[in-house]
């Protein structure tokens, strides 16, 4: 169920509605819209909901069949926005993630970053503790890693993104970063997604291997329920029959997502297709799309990668990849993010 607030509703008219639906046994969760306050209300719904309809600065009250509840379009009709440095998901920017899969030194994480930051790219990315298929892979450098990430990013006047695969990940992380990822294989790690919703960091949620799109949003549910609806989808690839990309690349995802939930999803054409000369099509493809932006792979070596080299675009094959991505974007009346006062 879903309360919607009018316009001219005070805090404490909020506040009392709030108060009303813990007495009912609901978890009353708070999401900020454009020109309404909404609030959904989770748990057993009771008949007695229905009388808040009565209270001041209760505009409407929505039911809402779907399981999902707080992440869907009902919730907020015009979209969320959020925010991640100077990056804006969600609005008419297009955001443009880059970095290496993995942070293996100080001198690789600074290179990316600065031709990260050269070509037009505002968040950097770099794995510090990276859930690997086999145990005898790189694993990452951990806290050291973040800390060459967090560096790297904001001397070059970005903000950061890594992934956490568990709660002693999350808790090394959240001091470093600006966004949190949950990859793909902790999509329904929901002891993690709990966790990672307490958190006041942006999280980034892949799709998992195998998921559907209503699996998908019901572990997005998991972390706005626990309070952080900062959440930003991220399509890369599902796992079907075909073998010849690494996975494969999902774009209606896209539309569907932005018709199921007020969220915004961006996609990884890197995981998606684990071939760097198919990044760049896929990449156009997901902003004709209308995702609301791409996370790539850019390293500044890629055959030398301890991780994902074949995925990985070389700097200047990012250089002419942002290119292409902004005069397509300007034919579609958008604009890639610039992230000029990432940290203003």
């Amino acid at each position: 169920m879903i309360i919607v607030m009018n316009g001219k509703a005070s805090k404490a008219q909020i506040e009392t509605v709030n108060q009303r639906l813990v007495e009912l046994g609901l978890k009353p969760n708070l999401i900020q819209g454009i020109n309404r306050i909404v609030i959904g209300a989770v748990g057993e719904e009771r008949p007695e909901i229905k009388e808040l309809i009565a209270m001041a600065g209760v505009e409407k009250i929505i039911p809402i069949m779907k399981p999902f509840k707080l992440v869907s379009r009902e919730a907020n009709e015009t979209g969320s926005t959020i925010k991640v440095g100077n990056a804006l998901f969600g609005s008419n920017q297009f955001v443009v993630i880059a970095g290496p899969c993995a942070v293996e030194n100080e001198d690789q994480i600074n290179t990316a970053a600065r031709r990260a930051r050269a070509a037009g790219a505002t968040i950097l990315r770099g794995g510090a503790f990276k859930p690997r298929t086999s145990p005898y892979s790189f694993q990452g450098l951990e806290e050291e890693g973040l800390k060459y990430l967090s560096k790297a990013a904001h001397d070059n006047n970005m903000a950061c993104v890594t992934e956490v695969i568990d709660l002693t990940s999350l808790e090394k992380s959240i001091n470093y970063v600006d966004m949190l990822q949950v990859g793909a294989r902790n999509m329904q790690n929901f002891q993690l997604l709990r966790a990672v919703g307490r958190s006041d960091k942006p999280v980034l949620l892949k799709r998992g291997l195998s998921a559907t799109i209503e699996e998908w949003l019901m572990a997005a549910e998991y972390i706005m329920s626990e309070g952080n609806a900062n959440i930003v989808f991220c399509e890369r690839g599902i796992r079907t029959f075909e073998t010849y990309t690494r996975n494969t690349l999902d774009l209606s995802a896209v539309p569907s997502i932005q018709k199921l939930s007020h969220l915004p999803i961006i996609v990884d054409p890197s995981h998606a297709t684990g071939k760097h000369e198919m990044i760049a099509p896929m990449a156009k493809a997901a902003l004709a799309a209308g995702a609301d932006g791409i996370m790539v792979e850019m390293h500044p070596e890629p055959t030398k990668a301890l991780c994902d080299g074949p995925q990985s675009l070389a700097p200047a094959e990012f250089d002419q990849l942002m290119k292409e991505l902004q005069r397509l974007a300007t034919a579609m009346d958008r604009e890639i993010a610039s992230g000029n006062n990432a940290n203003a």
